[in-house]
């Protein structure tokens, strides 16, 4: 409810002409009859699970596929044949494992061959796949322990969707079972340069992460974009704003790009009227952003670069592989079929 009051009153009371922000996807959901009520324009940067599509929102977020299937094509690439799903106990996870095992299972993985479980209804259609643990979860021992048996005969990995400090138990009890990187490769969705801050750097080291940005990109505008972060950070007076060893990620770029993107779309609709701008918007309108250029498609969603990086231990990412202008797609389940 406090997101859809708030929402109700930047749109009804402040007349924002935009929103930039909402962070989990039951925060999107939940303002989002709000933004449709009110025809708001809201752009949300945090990578999230497909399956949406909103005249009102537009997302600069990771969808599925530039993040989870990417991630998938290159352990399969590096001749992974088995893979364990494991993820936090809400949408987004659930969401991805779900379409995740039919992807896997459309690459001629065999159902046997994928980790954590499933759930079936009566009719026995599968409806939950992957294990999942609550919020703030700190035991995962069992979970680690089947993780290592699963693995035994090799060529196998991990796709983990544990969202923030959960996985600081779940890397330690890994590097405890003697579980590594080269062992059994762990694919994270939801740790940036940002949530390593806080996480164990030596149980990391060498495990992997998927996103359309790195802080270790080499490019002018990424290097122009951290210098301008550095120069704000030393001399803003916000509260609450810790300045301590502080990092670039994807959902600030994503962020920083929607703004450059309405900005333009602005300029071009030559109004701030929701419904020119986001005609301007569908229109086609590109940025070269942090990451590379990102360009805005008519389904509300981005086409940009996709980045596979190993984690280092001095909590950044070394690049292994990019996937060149990927095109955002929303609507993923059902389409792959089972080989």
């Amino acid at each position: 409810p406090l997101f859809a009051e708030k929402a109700k009153q930047l749109l009804e009371k402040d007349k924002a002409a935009v929103v930039f922000g909402c962070w989990t996807s039951v925060s999107r959901k939940s303002v989002l009859p709000v933004f449709e009520k009110n025809n708001g324009l809201l752009f949300y940067p945090v990578q999230y699970e497909g399956e949406e599509e909103s005249k009102n929102v537009f997302y600069t977020a990771e969808a599925v596929n530039q993040q989870a299937t990417p991630a998938v094509d290159y352990m399969l690439d590096k001749k992974k044949e088995k893979f364990y799903l494991l993820g936090s106990d809400y949408v987004y996870p659930q969401t991805t494992n779900l379409v995740l095992l039919e992807y896997l299972l459309s690459k001629g993985v065999p159902l046997e061959n994928i980790g954590g479980g499933f759930k079936k209804d009566a009719s026995g259609k599968i409806i939950s796949a992957g294990k999942y643990t609550p919020f703030g979860h700190t035991d995962y021992q069992q979970i680690v322990a089947e993780i290592k048996q699963f693995s035994a005969g090799g060529k196998t990995c991990v796709i983990n969707t544990l969202n923030g400090d959960t996985n600081v138990p779940f890397f330690k009890e890994y590097a405890a079972a003697g579980l590594t990187a080269e062992s059994c490769p762990v694919v994270s969705f939801s740790i940036s340069e940002d949530e390593f801050r806080a996480l164990p750097a030596k149980q990391l080291v060498g495990q992997l992460g998927c996103w359309t940005y790195f802080q270790s990109i080499k490019s002018d505008s990424n290097k122009a974009f951290i210098s301008s972060f550095q120069k704000w950070l030393k001399e803003t007076k916000l509260d609450g704003v810790k300045k301590e060893g502080r990092v670039t990620c994807s959902p600030m770029v994503l962020s920083y790009d929607g703004v450059y993107l309405w900005k333009a779309a602005v300029e071009k609709a030559g109004s701030f009227d929701v419904d020119k701008v986001r005609t301007a918007l569908q229109g086609g309108l590109s940025f070269d952003g942090p990451g590379g250029k990102v360009s805005t498609q008519k389904n509300m969603h981005l086409t940009k670069n996709v980045f596979i990086g190993e984690t280092k231990a001095d909590g950044q990412f070394k690049i292994l592989k990019e996937y060149k202008d990927v095109f955002g797609q929303p609507w993923l389940k059902g389409t792959f079929k089972a080989k």
